[in-house]
């Protein structure tokens, strides 16, 4: 710190002429600034000025020694320049993980309108069903539809989520509505399989949560096809809000057992934990907590 205070007062003192401009600017004793210049001058073993009373005079080494710090003063002032601009908008690369299904209706859609507002930002979005490995994999972001246990990892909550039970309108017609966990018995059920078995739909019964195993000849590991099948009236869905709420908007579906409701895994933005987290992450986790913030966003129509 005291070689870079004695090569700008070098500078500065060369800028305003005098010793006593240079000391005035800084609000400090003349003095202060001639120990600075004579404790440079012994370290370098160089006589740089030639000083009178009246004038300042470079010698040949001072002149080469000015241009060199003017160069180097610049080139620091472009640094720190250049650092506050990038900390003060987002900037550089994203790598965006997202469940498959989730991703396409409720993060796709939104990175366009995101980029747009921030032009230095690129996005790669990664789409897929596992459980990525966000230290590991190098991923900046990742969506996460579940309670958080990994320790390692930042979560931010982006909004809520539930499930409810899902059909069309027809489907009620010929088959009735159910109006307790007991009537599932009595519906087809479109059912979720995970590893060739069928996962169970979790309800809240008199104040715990139940897990039942449904009745269904219709079985699919895959979300997309059972929002399809509960579309073309074939049965009973158990489905995320986020998923289905523009069509029970819609009125194309409609819920049932609302009052056995249980509290969802809500929707997290996870990333690895940074003493200093750059802004295009700051950036995008609050797009989309303000994007899914929005009055209404669950219910409306979104592209699949």
């Amino acid at each position: 710190m005291g070689h870079f205070r004695q090569i700008s007062t070098f500078v500065e003192v060369l800028a305003r002429g005098s010793l006593s401009a240079a000391a005035r600017a800084e609000g400090i004793a003349p003095a202060m600034i001639g120990r600075r210049l004579d404790a440079l001058e012994q370290r370098l073993g160089v006589k740089l000025l030639q000083r009178t009373t009246r004038k300042l005079a470079l010698t040949d080494e001072g002149a080469a020694f000015l241009e060199d710090c003017q160069r180097i003063l610049a080139e620091l002032q472009e640094a720190e320049t250049a650092v506050a601009e990038r900390s003060a908008k987002a900037t550089g690369h994203l790598l965006v993980s997202a469940p498959a299904g989730f991703g396409r209706q409720h993060v796709a859609p939104l990175i366009p309108s995101f980029v747009a507002e921030h032009r230095e930002v690129t996005v790669n979005l990664n789409l897929n069903d596992r459980v990525v490995d966000v230290i590991g994999e190098g991923i900046d972001v990742a969506i996460r539809i579940a309670q958080l246990e990994d320790s390692s990892l930042v979560g931010v909550k982006l909004a809520d989520n539930h499930r409810v039970v899902v059909a069309t309108p027809a489907y009620l017609k010929r088959h009735g509505t159910p109006k307790t966990l007991d009537d599932l018995a009595k519906h087809q059920c479109l059912a979720m399989s995970s590893q060739g078995s069928q996962r169970g739909w979790t309800f809240r019964d008199n104040g715990r949560n139940v897990t039942l195993k449904v009745h269904s000849s219709m079985v699919c590991n895959d979300g997309a096809v059972l929002h399809d099948w509960a579309l073309d009236g074939r049965g009973l869905a158990w489905r995320s809000m986020w998923e289905v709420g523009a069509d029970i908007e819609a009125g194309r579906l409609r819920t049932v057992l609302d009052q056995y409701a249980a509290p969802g895994n809500d929707i997290y933005a996870v990333f690895a934990q940074r003493r200093h987290l750059p802004l295009r992450i700051r950036a995008f986790v609050d797009y989309l907590r303000r994007s899914y913030g929005q009055p209404g966003y669950w219910r409306a129509r979104r592209p699949g």
